[in-house]
């Protein structure tokens, strides 16, 4: 069926069931997993920040790499580290090779909260999202997820 005349195809019912399953379920689980990690004075997208920091190699990032890991606009993630530096969780450095560029660094701080914030934050996970979705299905969302993010590459 096409919309208005044009080339734009409507979605089957069973795509559009499918669509708003995903949109419904993946607010929920975002709204659930922020609401949790609010608890420990941070929200779902400080939280990633914190994970990709204490995975990165001395602890820190270029700006420029920490935005495209979190999946964040650069001026949006501006924001958000002068906020969680205020908060003492990260702080800023100058780059030693490049003046002009700036490192976001995980502080005492910010690994102490991620210590204390990531067994409940996996618990949730695990029991709302791992555990809520039958084995098959979940190998099914990871590759289906992975075209998605291939389909789309990155921006």
């Amino acid at each position: 069926m096409t919309h208005d005349g044009k080339d734009s195809v409507w979605l089957t019912e069973e795509q559009q069931r499918v669509w708003r399953a995903y949109l419904l379920g993946s607010a929920r689980l975002n709204e659930l997993l922020d609401a949790g990690l609010r608890r420990f004075g941070v929200d779902l997208a400080e939280y990633e920040i914190l994970v990709v920091l204490a995975e990165s190699e001395g602890h820190r990032l270029r700006m420029s790499e920490l935005a495209r890991a979190v999946h964040q606009s650069r001026s949006r993630l501006t924001h958000t580290i002068t906020r969680m530096a205020r908060a003492g969780l990260v702080r800023r450095a100058t780059c030693p090779s490049d003046r002009r560029g700036v490192w976001a660094e995980l502080s005492d701080e910010g690994r102490t909260l991620l210590r204390e914030a990531a067994p409940d934050h996996v618990r949730a996970v695990r029991e709302n999202f791992v555990e809520a979705v039958r084995p098959d299905d979940y190998t099914a969302l990871g590759r289906a997820f992975a075209s998605v993010a291939d389909t789309i590459g990155t921006s």
